[in-house]
């Protein structure tokens, strides 16, 4: 039995997980292979190793159900971790509902966010293997102040693409990697050729994660193997290192004398919805459990609730892996909402592969609904949340809405991926009524199967 008087459970150190959840093993569908963007041909390790050091690449590939997180790794999740599960219960009252309300709050970390679950262990994985620096992309700037960090704690230099709306909108974001000593480029930029070709077309353009993605693959696999690339989701190792969140949610949710009926996520590349829901769709698909996942995208990319299913290039130019996912096609460039961390025009290749299968749910929710749902929570619970965490709290509410209108119990967990303090210029333009939802066109998806990349499966 749940106890209506308290509100946080917490764990000890020694409960943060020694093993990351691999859902590989247990899909009921094999991983869809991953092709070279040169040849067409299923990708060669040596091609994976111009981008990743050996240790993510078979981290990559495995179909081990555990895999054991170093200590090293551990010690650092110690800073931060466990991170609080809390229960709502103000917003319970507020929206008048039957229904319990949870959630994992990951903003706990020095970096604010989700990220840093996968930033430590892939610089710890690169300094391991000799590497000298580390590319990466950033939208909103959480991965990228989040790898910044990681790589002053391993000693790797950290070169960052952040997407140009995103440059200009959040300049604290950028002060915090360069505080964390990275180096940040706003992208499209004149540093890579990639970055070049798009200026000369429009000296203003509003990038994307997909261009930013080409231009720090530029960089590292032009770089003779002394850069690796980093990335903040959508790959296998990557939604690995993130399910630390439900397996000490798994945790919590029994001190708390409860299970979910409903875990929620917000979707992008797919990382922190999978950090959540992974370790209790283990339960489902192993033990008989009937949870709900629902993944929440915004109206302006979605690649779940809009895309085609089928191989894609991951980024904009077309020089990184081939993968199988949920996408608005690579050429795609969304509007320019504040989530920036979920502009990206394709899926998870696993978390595709299971919304497939129908073993998980998404809805696309409109900004300006999102907003009313961020300033809804903080007032009732005092946290501000990102704009990119406040998809999964818009979709929280509806519900414990749902289950007030159908006179349903319902236990209901979230993922909190971060705070929204670096966020308050949304805020402002939100609360100031200066805010669109953003869109697709019909038009913009026509024939989109039609364009993607022809491959041919082994």
């Amino acid at each position: 039995m749940s106890d209506p008087t308290k509100i946080r459970f917490e764990l000890s150190e020694n409960d943060i997980p020694h093993q990351w959840y691999n859902i590989n093993a247990d899909n009921p569908v094999p991983p869809a292979p991953v092709f070279d963007p040169a040849t067409k041909q299923p990708i060669s390790v040596d091609t994976l190793l111009q981008l990743f050091p050996m240790p993510l690449i078979e981290q990559e590939a495995t179909t081990e159900r555990y895999v054991p997180i170093p200590d090293k790794v551990r010690d650092a999740y110690k800073l931060y971790r466990p991170t609080p599960l809390i229960r709502a219960a103000r917003l319970e009252k507020e929206l008048g509902t039957p229904a319990h309300i949870y959630f994992k709050y990951e903003g706990a970390s020095p970096a604010g966010s989700h990220k840093l679950n996968s930033a430590i262990p892939q610089a710890y994985f690169n300094r391991i293997s000799g590497t000298k620096a580390l590319t990466t992309e950033t939208g909103a700037g959480q991965w990228g102040s989040a790898l910044a960090m990681a790589g002053q704690m391993f000693d790797i230099s950290v070169e960052v693409y952040m997407v140009n709306s995103s440059y200009l909108a959040k300049p604290y974001r950028r002060i915090i990697m360069q505080t964390y000593g990275a180096q940040i480029f706003p992208s499209p930029s004149a540093h890579t050729k990639i970055g070049q070709s798009y200026l000369e077309k429009d000296p203003n353009h509003p990038g994307s994660l997909g261009i930013a993605i080409s231009e720090a693959v530029e960089v590292a696999a032009e770089s003779g193997g002394q850069k690796k690339y980093g990335l903040g989701s959508v790959l296998n190792h990557v939604l690995l290192h993130q399910t630390v969140i439900g397996e000490e949610a798994i945790k919590q949710m029994d001190l708390a004398g409860e299970y979910p009926d409903v875990v929620i996520g917000c979707v992008g590349g797919g990382s922190n919805f999978s950090g959540i829901a992974f370790p209790f769709l283990r339960h489902n698909l192993k033990d008989g459990k009937h949870t709900r996942f629902l993944a929440v995208e915004p109206t302006s990319t979605p690649s779940l609730t809009r895309g085609v299913y089928g191989f894609d290039y991951g980024d904009s130019a077309g020089i990184v892996p081939i993968l199988k996912m949920y996408t608005l096609g690579s050429d795609f460039v969304p509007d320019p909402i504040h989530a920036g961390g979920l502009r990206y025009h394709g899926m998870s290749p696993i978390v595709s592969s299971l919304y497939n299968q129908g073993l998980i749910e998404a809805v696309a929710v409109g900004q300006r609904d999102v907003f009313s749902a961020a300033i809804q929570f903080a007032r009732a619970e005092g946290i501000l949340p990102a704009p990119e965490s406040s998809h999964a709290i818009r979709a929280a509410i509806n519900e414990a809405i749902d289950a007030r209108e159908k006179g349903e119990k319902r236990v209901i967990l979230f993922n909190l991926s971060g705070h929204g303090f670096l966020d308050l210029s949304a805020y402002d333009q939100y609360l100031h009524n200066g805010m669109i939802d953003g869109s697709v066109s019909n038009g913009q998806l026509s024939s989109l199967a039609e364009r993607l990349p022809q491959v041919s499966l082994p």
